[in-house]
């Protein structure tokens, strides 16, 4: 199965970044790809308020995107911004295209190193996995990659591989996090992991708004068994991998952390948000 990473350097503006997914898109597809994955935020980057910005599922952003995947064949996988009823916004990805249509809230809001994205984006609450020609795909979203649990109950809900887009926050150390992270969550559930990120803004001469987590790049490809098979650097681009899906089972048979992993009576609580009850009791 050939898939492609989109490493982009979102901006402010839906309209520019519709036609840069449009682009990427086309040229993916063009190489044979029928997975294309956009980072988190890629109708438009953090460090702006990003209430106005936000559109339904059945806004002309969202409509852009179903219409290139449809004309290119492709499932098309790209992070924006939905209004929630509670005044703030959604992080959602958008998942359409080859018989697909669904999306993904992110569960695991980013309040961490300075920053609170819970004061302007609301949780999700679902797990969400969804079939492309029969191959089970589960979804996760840039800080979802620090909480196994989530991980693990993708994998018990028959995923086999995992998509992660991601905007991560640049500083000391987190080029490194996010590798050890992405890594890790790949051997926890045994499936491979696409690790799609906003390229770093450095590298196109705008630098990060202050404080918001506006990209690293780094994105990747990691094996059921923890192996980067691809990778990307900071500047932006398009990784096309092909992915051997039997070693998946092969990883399961050598490692197989889903089957040996024991539940812990009166277990739970474990894993945070809405990861919740699937897999939160399980000790791997």
């Amino acid at each position: 199965m050939r898939i492609a990473l989109s490493q982009l350097a979102a901006t402010v503006s839906p309209e520019e970044n519709l036609r840069a997914v449009v682009d990427q898109t086309e040229r993916a597809a063009g190489q044979g790809a029928e997975l294309v994955v956009f980072p988190e935020a890629a109708m438009a980057r953090f460090g702006v308020p990003l209430g106005p910005l936000a559109e339904p599922l059945d806004g002309p952003w969202a409509d852009g995107v179903r219409a290139v995947a449809e004309r290119t064949g492709t499932l098309v996988v790209a992070g924006m911004f939905t209004p929630d009823e509670d005044g703030r916004v959604r992080n959602t990805l958008l998942i359409t295209g080859r018989g697909v249509a669904t999306h993904y809230d992110k569960l695991h809001l980013f309040d961490a190193f300075d920053f609170a994205e819970s004061a302007t984006v609301a949780p999700g609450d679902e797990v969400v996995t969804a079939s492309l020609d029969g191959l089970t795909l589960g979804f996760a979203t840039c800080y979802d990659v620090r909480f196994p649990a989530l991980f693990g109950a993708l994998a018990e809900r028959g995923a086999r591989v995992v998509v992660l887009p991601a905007s991560w926050g640049a500083g000391p150390g987190k080029v490194e996090q996010w590798e050890v992270l992405v890594r890790a969550r790949a051997l926890d559930s045994t499936c491979w992991v696409l690790a799609a990120g906003q390229a770093d803004p450095a590298t196109v001469g705008a630098p990060p708004a202050t404080g918001a987590p506006t990209g690293v790049g780094h994105s990747m490809v990691v094996s059921p068994l923890g192996e980067v098979t691809a990778r990307l650097g900071g500047a932006p681009g398009l990784l096309l991998a092909d992915l051997d899906l039997a070693a998946v089972d092969a990883a399961r048979r050598t490692v197989p952390v889903l089957a040996n992993a024991r539940r812990l009576a009166g277990g739970g609580g474990g894993g945070g948000g809405g990861g919740g009850d699937h897999g939160a009791d399980v000790v791997r």
